[in-house]
Formats: C-alpha cells, structure tokens, sequence
C-alpha cells in the first residue's frame, strides 16, 4: 500500500480528492489537510509515501511546501493554475495534474507514483560498498559495513555503533542519508531513529528488536519490514 496525505484549502476540493483516493485500490490515506502546517504535524509522526497537494493555499503555498522540506516523498500536485507546471517539475513533482481532474487522469497519475513507489523499493546492488567514511572532529573516520551493529539518529547527527568499539562515532549526519549507502539485504529500518544490522539481531518481539540484552523499539510504522525477514509478525 502507498500511505498518503492529501492537501488542500477549499472543502470541497479536498472532498473530492478524497473520494478520488478510495478509489484508488493500492492507495491508504494517512489525512487530509487543508494547509501545509497541519500536515507537518502529520508527517513528523506518520510514515508519508505520496502527497496529493494545491498549489495556491493560505500561509504557506503548495511550492514553498515541497521546497521546505530536506526528505520529500512522492508529490502530485493538483492545481486550478497551469503556469506553475514549469517549476513545480524542477522540484522534481511525480505530476502535475490541472482542475478539474477526470479519474482517468487521477488514475494514471497514481499508477505513474505506484511504479516509482516499486522502482525505489527494490533491492540495492549486492556490491555496495565494504566501508565508506564519515567526518568526526575534522577527520575522516573509515567505517566498515560489517563492523556497525546499529545505528541511532538524534535530529542532524548519528550515532554508528560497532562491534568493534565500546564508543560509537558521532558524525553529523541525516539518518536518511546514511541509510542510503547500507547494503538494503543487510540492514533495516526498525524506527524513525534507529537501523539495525540484521546479522546481530539475535531476537524479535512485535514490538521490539533485541541485541543480545540491548532492546530498541520497532514503530508501528515499520512493523512490515520486521515481518518481511521473518515472515510473522
């Protein structure tokens, strides 16, 4: 399923899109919003696939959104105005469609978004890379993949701990980023904070991952990542 937030300032509007949605048998809506503050708020607490968003709002505009934003998800935009095509996609926009939106139109758009959805969620090369390195205290620290146990995100740095050191290595760093350069078949995301080396989880509740005697918690949000190693849960 792709988990969806859809945004806009006129009720009926919003209304429709919604509908528009549940149409849509591969699409979950998270909310629908009708401006951009209330869906921060969403976001900062719900894993968001796709956001069905206006352009023209009160406050912040639709534009300003997507710019505002350091990890954005899939973004269609729906508009009454064709002028601002151009720029929203040089913000890299999956669509753009224009009001009024036949389902057909709404419909291909979703199957555009569902092909990238599956496109970024396939597995990555099996000959990532062994080590990469991460800046500390104005050095280059070498990381071996193998080496790192788990990893803990605290706002803009991480903490890398290994097997090898009783310290971790403090960088600054998005989670998202680093999650980016792990080998996909030997790490996972268990929680918005921590990655988890597969080959060191020695045990596995519904909510929980343990490391030996260490537990760190499995959101709710990527409950589905823990079953697809285990195949329950």
């Amino acid at each position: 399923m792709i988990r969806c937030i859809a945004i806009d300032d006129e009720p009926l509007a919003l209304e429709l899109l919604v509908d528009n949605i549940s149409k849509v048998p591969y699409m979950q809506l998270v909310s629908a919003c009708e401006n951009a503050i209330d869906a921060m708020k969403v976001m900062e607490e719900q894993l968001i696939d796709l956001i069905f968003l206006d352009i023209q709002m009160p406050g912040l505009t639709g534009l300003q959104f997507i710019q505002s934003m350091t990890v954005k998800p899939m973004i269609i935009l729906i508009t009454a105005y064709e002028k601002y095509a151009l720029q929203g996609f040089d913000l890299n926009v999956t669509d753009y469609l224009v009001k009024p939106v036949s389902l057909d139109r709404f419909v291909n758009a979703c199957n555009k978004a569902k092909e990238l959805f599956y496109l970024r969620a396939q597995p990555k090369a099996s000959n990532a890379a062994e080590y990469f390195f991460v800046n500390v205290d104005y050095s280059l620290i070498k990381i071996i993949t193998a080496d790192i146990v788990y990893i803990e995100g605290l706002k803009d740095y991480i903490k890398i701990h290994l097997k090898s050191s009783q310290r971790p290595v403090i960088t600054r760093m998005p989670l998202k980023t680093i999650e980016e350069q792990l080998p996909a078949n030997a790490f996972i995301r268990i929680h918005k904070s921590y990655i988890v080396s597969i080959a060191f989880i020695t045990s596995l509740r519904k909510s929980s991952v343990f490391i030996d005697t260490l537990e760190l918690p499995v959101s709710d949000n990527y409950r589905d990542s823990i079953a697809a190693i285990t195949g329950k849960l």
